[in-house]
């Protein structure tokens, strides 16, 4: 019998693995496919797939195939280890917290030569049906000390900041954490800048963006009235004569004391100013939104002072995110963006200062963001300009006269402020239609865009110089893709 019970198996392994073979060849004939050309290589995927090997016990064999997953059992006694058709396996003896075989997509882990991240910290991401129970054995199994954790509503999870009490490498311990089959995702707690040169007394005082823009035209038309724009940036100086009123709703993402600081006051004002200086949107509304913290002349934020900061804004009703700061590829930051862009708020943010040869910089260079890059009074790039496929708009960025904390003013550069100047444009296209998708509201801004030096869409200016009274004035927009553009060499991990 047991003889007879072998062979009947022998025919039906082969006999499976002859109609599968066939199957893999009509597989990899469709699917197996070269990159897009001018397409940035996207992360690989597994989702749907068995990427596991098969049994992992002693005496017998398996394999996976497509749509077929196939062991033979062995004919002898079995150890304690247990193949479990869910995607994990249980290796070791019986009771120990089951493990991921595989992840459904790339490690969370930084890049080899990455440096933006706070170096003893990491994020880690859980379902917020998570006991308490298996937060704690989580966190003692992997040695982390909790420093804060928030439930987000844009992602429907919770996230948790981690410190790595001793001298581990961040990589090692998000790769480690990330096989846990309770870990949604793990990454570094990532860390960005405001995208803002030093202040220069020279330079013409007039706002000459104004002309560029032609928004005197588009203020006979709209003002951005009660239009909510979140600014997430450094502290804003409410009190100041530009901003009286304009601030609505403030939040404070950050634990230490709350002071104003220039950039982040700047960005309100090149928004919603009405004193001296007029805004591209002067009757906004602000929620101001403190992510950054001043160190030197700039100041820096992190992930978890982002998500926050997003999930705040969303909550409160914003239709439009400024960012005028840049970092790393973040993958918790652009699932953020992604379910922002989803409830309807359009996303702008700066390409960032770091020139030519720079990378693309993220946020501005997630899918889901209008990135806008800086131009001067004679309509050239601004030197310090990022440059890439992702730029969608150009705006003035160069000698900028800016509000400051205490009253003051001075001229500085950067392209944080062009991304404030289209973030008011956005405004007021939205006071006009309010039911302006974030899909429409890139298409008519890049429409109506006043195309700047080569023909065509560029890698410098985007579509070209944003010209707000055309774009309030666009009765429809032109047609849309159904989804975003695709990111532009957007890391994740290690490869």
């Amino acid at each position: 019998m047991r003889l007879h019970r072998n062979a009947l198996l022998c025919l039906a392994a082969v006999a499976t693995l002859t109609f599968a073979a066939a199957d893999a060849v009509f597989a990899q004939k469709t699917f197996n496919r070269g990159p897009t050309p001018n397409i940035g290589s996207s992360a690989p995927r597994s989702g749907g797939v068995y990427q596991g090997g098969g049994y992992r016990g002693g005496g017998g064999w398996g394999m996976a195939v497509p749509g077929v997953l196939m062991a033979i059992p062995q004919m002898g006694p079995s150890r304690g280890d247990v193949f479990i058709d869910d995607g994990t396996v249980n290796d070791g003896p019986r009771g120990r917290p089951p493990q991921r075989a595989s992840r459904s997509g790339p490690s969370g882990a930084p890049p080899a030569n990455e440096r933006r991240l706070v170096p003893d910290e990491v994020v880690i991401e859980l379902s917020n049906s998570v006991s308490s129970q298996t937060i704690d054995a989580l966190q003692r199994r992997f040695r982390l000390e909790r420093l804060e954790q928030q439930s987000f509503q844009l992602t429907g999870t919770t996230f948790y900041r981690w410190r790595i009490p001793d001298r581990r490498s961040v990589a090692a311990v998000v790769r480690a954490v990330e096989g846990d089959r309770v870990v949604t995702s793990a990454q570094p707690n990532y860390l960005f800048t405001l995208q803002q040169d030093a202040a220069k007394p020279a330079g013409d005082p007039a706002q000459y963006e104004h002309a560029k823009l032609r928004l005197p035209q588009a203020h006979a038309l709209a003002s951005g009235d009660k239009i909510l724009v979140a600014v997430i940036d450094s502290g804003i100086d409410a009190s100041h004569p530009e901003l009286a009123g304009a601030v609505v709703q403030s939040f404070d993402a950050l634990e230490t004391p709350m002071a104003p600081h220039k950039h982040g006051t700047a960005i309100a004002g090149l928004i919603a100013a009405h004193g001296k200086l007029l805004g591209s949107a002067p009757r906004a509304q602000i929620l101001a939104i403190r992510a950054f913290d001043p160190s030197g002349t700039s100041a820096e934020g992190n992930t978890f002072s982002i998500l926050k900061s997003l999930d705040w804004a969303a909550a409160n009703g914003a239709r439009v995110i400024n960012m005028s700061f840049a970092g790393p590829a973040d993958p918790a930051v652009h699932r953020s963006l992604e379910a922002a862009r989803k409830k309807g708020i359009v996303l702008v943010a700066a390409a960032g200062n770091a020139g030519l040869k720079s990378p693309p910089l993220y946020p501005a260079a997630d899918p889901n963001v209008i990135a806008v890059s800086a131009t001067d009074a004679d309509d050239k790039l601004f030197e310090q300009s990022n440059r890439g496929r992702h730029i969608a708009i150009a705006a003035p960025g160069a000698q900028i006269l800016v509000a400051i904390p205490d009253g003051g003013y001075e001229v500085s550069s950067g392209t944080s402020y062009s991304a404030a100047e289209v973030s008011g444009i956005v405004a007021l296209m939205l006071e006009r239609k309010g039911d302006l998708t974030p899909d429409k509201v890139r298409a008519i801004l890049q429409a109506t865009a006043k195309d700047l030096g080569p023909k065509g869409r560029d890698i410098m200016f985007g579509a070209g110089l944003a010209d707000a009274y055309a774009a309030v004035m666009a009765e429809q927009s032109p047609a849309l893709a159904s989804s975003p553009r695709p990111i532009e060499r957007m890391s994740t991990g290690a490869r």
